[in-house]
């Protein structure tokens, strides 16, 4: 029985190790977004989910691929500024549980199986993960992130790209405006979410060197950049309209509600308090308009709505 019990801990400090260095957080958040471009596609062009049962499958596996593949390039390259940040030093790259070659080797093998999964939906959805990981891997972790206030504009670039790899896995055609503005929206909504953490973590990323907005430019530039972005966002909720004015609502009221916020929180909280909030928010924004958008997909494509 003690051995058994060893095994058992053993192993689920393996899984715990590589949950860390996959950043499997990341992933659940985004297979969200994924699966929201995807119903959205089956929905738009009327396909049942049993017409596409094998894509849906593999959009699935493949993102999981790929997304767990970022986490692990981008960890592997962090080490020495996550080993200096309290909220990411005990992550196995830093401590030594996971070695130098098997984190490369487990990102290697996760993207070729991840891009190649997506292939079998549509080349499109393919070439979509391929620059998503990219992006994430080479503009962002290995150039801007170290280097300028906008690596979290270059870094939303590739957390946009599930729900364009979602919709490209059931319809390789990416210019209908819905899956424009979710896109965007997908862009826009980074900022104001990277940048209240940037505040709560000030300190911590002032020490890595990691010119994070607030760190760089300060607390006000960082709000009126943050309303900046979050106008865009109201803006962008328009698009939806070509598919349900209900979603377009959804993700107007979102918008203006995240505006709203904001300004009257920066007015009558402190800095820690103001950029808290409008984290918390940020949380409930994306739960709440990317769930309404798989459920009135999911309704639309079962009830013909």
């Amino acid at each position: 029985m003690k051995k058994g019990k060893q095994t058992e801990m053993a192993n689920q400090s393996t899984i715990s190790i590589l949950s860390e260095t996959v950043k499997t957080g990341i992933i659940k958040s985004n297979i969200i977004t994924m699966l929201a471009g995807l119903t959205l596609s089956l929905y738009t062009y009327e396909y049942s989910i049993g017409d596409k049962l094998l894509e849906i499958v593999l959009a699935t596996i493949g993102s999981i691929l790929v997304i767990g593949a970022a986490g692990s390039f981008n960890n592997l390259y962090d080490r020495d500024i996550d080993s200096i940040m309290n909220r990411t030093k005990n992550r196995p790259t830093v401590t030594g549980n996971i070695s130098f070659q098997t984190t490369l080797w487990l990102g290697i093998i996760m993207s070729l199986l991840g891009i190649t999964a997506l292939y079998f939906t549509t080349p499109l959805a393919a070439l979509l993960g391929f620059l998503g990981l990219f992006f994430y891997v080479v503009p962002y972790t290995m150039w801007t992130k170290r280097t300028t206030v906008y690596n979290t504009e270059i870094g939303s670039i590739s957390g946009a790209m599930p729900p364009l790899i979602g919709w490209a896995a059931i319809y390789p055609d990416i210019t209908h405006p819905a899956i424009i503005g979710l896109f965007v929206i997908s862009v826009i909504w980074q900022m104001p979410h990277f940048y209240a953490i940037a505040i709560r973590r000030h300190d911590e990323y002032k020490a890595a060197n990691v010119p994070m907005l607030p760190v760089v430019k300060g607390i006000k530039r960082t709000y009126i950049q943050t309303n900046v972005y979050l106008i865009i966002l109201i803006l962008f909720s328009f698009p939806f309209i070509t598919l349900s004015l209900g979603l377009m609502l959804v993700a107007l009221i979102l918008g203006v509600a995240w505006l709203v916020l904001s300004i009257y929180g920066y007015n009558k909280m402190d800095p820690e308090k103001w950029a808290k909030s409008m984290f918390l928010f940020s949380l409930l924004h994306m739960t709440v308009l990317f769930s309404t958008v798989i459920i009135y997909s999911l309704m639309g494509i079962f009830f013909n709505l």
